[in-house]
């Protein structure tokens, strides 16, 4: 995995002289599916759209494949994959130089598939409002060329944790559903991080370390896990309006803890919360196209696909798979 440390070195011997980082070209913005990774010239507004799309299936536990009838031997109901949509959206604003507050929000839908015990199979699923993010990115210094910066900000409890659908066991009435189906944390979640770059004249780098705290519980008396992450990214310039990029990221998702008392542990893999947190690393390949002059100015497209490289689950989960990310920024004064 890159390093800070050893970026920095290396940027000493590069061609910059005693600029400040400049986001206005294709490579100033980081991978679309990276957040809060730059700031904004005062009175400036950036408003984004993302779509994601998540793909998730067969078993894991560990970093060892688990087939659907090891898992059925233990539970009556197993998931046997879970594609995910999400679709979000962004404002930034900067109130100075030095400080711009960013609001997110998103709108998810969720299918999965099961099979039963029994032979039988059925599937879930849910759609609404996330939760919605709101953060301030504080400047700390932006000088040879490099920059970093501050994120500070909070989630607020805006999506479901009660959601429910018909199941077999349920019909014809609905059911709560397990956890990996509800749409958001049900908790006031702290948002706590920190944002790296570098540029030379064709090259930038970023790094990134950022943690998701999570306080107390949620009316269905649980919290999900704290959550920890490091991303690494560096861009190539290929020409004034478009740059490639290559992503390395590691993630710590802790346990969750407390119990809702409306689900069985027993019944279904997704509803046992020893089935949750786990250890991964993930790759990403992607490209930004950034439109400097004319009548859509500062308008950028990012592109992103991603895939794991390595999962290390607690329990019995679905494995992560591709993740595909588009989006839309544009900026204004």
């Amino acid at each position: 995995m890159f390093t800070m440390t050893a970026i920095t070195i290396n940027a000493q011997n590069l061609e910059n002289t005693n600029n400040k980082w400049v986001a206005g070209r294709p490579d100033g913005h980081a991978p679309i599916s990276v957040m809060g990774d730059h700031m904004h010239g005062k009175g400036e507004w950036m408003f984004s759209y993302r779509s994601m799309f998540m793909n998730m299936g067969n078993l894991k536990s560990g970093n060892e494949d688990v087939s659907f009838d090891n898992a059925l031997t233990a539970y009556m109901v197993t998931p046997t994959k879970m594609p995910m949509y999400m679709r979000m959206l962004g404002a930034m604003y900067a109130i100075s130089d030095n400080i711009t507050l960013a609001a997110m929000t998103n709108i998810t839908t969720m299918k999965m598939d099961h099979i039963t015990r029994s032979g039988g199979s059925f599937t879930t699923e849910v759609s609404g409002i996330g939760d919605v993010s709101l953060t301030a990115l504080a400047r700390l210094f932006n000088k040879n060329s490099t920059t970093m910066h501050a994120n500070l900000g909070v989630s607020l409890p805006t999506g479901s944790v009660t959601k429910k659908d018909v199941t077999p066991a349920s019909a014809p009435s609905a059911t709560v559903l397990p956890y990996p189906m509800q749409l958001g944390s049900g908790t006031v979640d702290a948002h706590i991080g920190l944002t790296y770059l570098w540029q030379t004249n064709f090259l930038s780098y970023g790094a990134q370390l950022k943690s998701v705290f999570r306080f107390g519980e949620n009316k269905r008396t649980y919290r999900y896990g704290n959550r920890f992450s490091f991303n690494n990214w560096i861009a190539a310039k290929a020409s004034d309006w478009l740059s490639l990029s290559l992503r390395l990221e590691g993630i710590k998702v802790e346990e969750l803890n407390g119990l809702d008392p409306n689900l069985n542990p027993m019944m279904v893999v997704t509803a046992d919360t020893m089935n949750s947190g786990g250890d991964y690393i993930n790759a990403g390949f992607g490209f930004n196209v950034y439109i400097p002059n004319g009548s859509l100015k500062n308008l950028r497209v990012g592109l992103e696909v991603a895939t794991p490289l390595y999962q290390d689950l607690h329990g019995i989960q679905l494995k992560n798979k591709e993740q595909i990310t588009l989006g839309i920024q544009y900026s204004l004064r």
